[in-house]
């Protein structure tokens, strides 16, 4: 009896200390979310055997506007614009301005493992996402939180997502993209991490597409300046096309 009223206080006190999966999925907001970013850009393609590198500076302000220029000699001067949620691309060779909507948004962004979606997408995972926590695990020595996603909405880009948190950083350092079907759709790993202040943030990930064979994406960032002032008229389409 003394036993069975021990044990039934130890899973009450782990209940009660057990953190509440909204809860965690709000910190992981809160470090991969910012008011404002600038940072230099590479995107390392390999795909069935063949790698081709692009470079870009990037400005970022909100979740709906973001301004990315193309260096490397065979983009040069390419440019996107995402402009209160819309975007556009600009290419110097055709001179003009093309909205990109619709299915065009399922689309490889310049070859790579990303989806335009993808390169767009930078909302609250607690507002998009209901959380359920399934376990733990231990992955690449870090203590990581075992958390299952499903969209509130079926505009979400991907409707159901399983993803790792870092239990001492609360930064996602894997996550997987699934179809509603269940289909397994993408991964994404984070290789490095750095701290800004009080917050951490990714320098170097990469993302495989699942549906193309021998392919995968290496992203890094350098120079990156979060949360300071950018001006409105980066984001404009005056500034697009210049």
């Amino acid at each position: 009896m003394k036993q069975t009223v021990i044990m039934m206080f130890l899973c009450m006190t782990m209940t009660f200390f057990a953190e509440d999966p909204q809860s965690i999925l709000r910190k992981t907001d809160a470090n991969i979310l910012y008011d404002s970013i600038t940072f230099t850009g590479e995107l390392e393609v390999q795909s069935n055997g063949r790698k081709t590198v692009k470079t870009f500076n990037a400005y970022g302000k909100g979740n709906k506007n973001s301004f990315n220029v193309f260096t490397n000699p065979e983009d040069q001067g390419t440019k996107y614009l995402k402009k209160d949620g819309n975007l556009y691309v600009y290419q110097p060779d055709l001179e003009e301005i093309v909205p990109i909507v619709g299915h065009m948004l399922k689309q490889s962004m310049m070859g790579s493992d990303m989806s335009y979606e993808d390169m767009i997408n930078n909302d609250s995972l607690d507002l998009q996402y209901t959380a359920t926590l399934t376990g733990e695990e231990l992955l690449n020595n870090k203590n990581c939180f075992l958390l299952e996603l499903t969209a509130r909405n079926k505009s979400v880009s991907y409707q159901k997502r399983k993803v790792w948190v870092d239990k001492e950083t609360y930064f996602p350092v894997k996550m997987e993209m699934y179809a509603v079907s269940g289909k397994r759709l993408k991964e994404m790993n984070i290789l490095k991490l750095e701290k800004y202040g009080s917050r951490y943030f990714w320098s170097v990930r990469e993302i495989k597409d699942l549906l193309r064979k021998n392919s995968i994406t290496t992203i890094k960032f350098s120079n990156i300046e979060l949360d300071i002032d950018i001006p409105d008229s980066i984001f404009t389409m005056s500034n697009l096309s210049k």
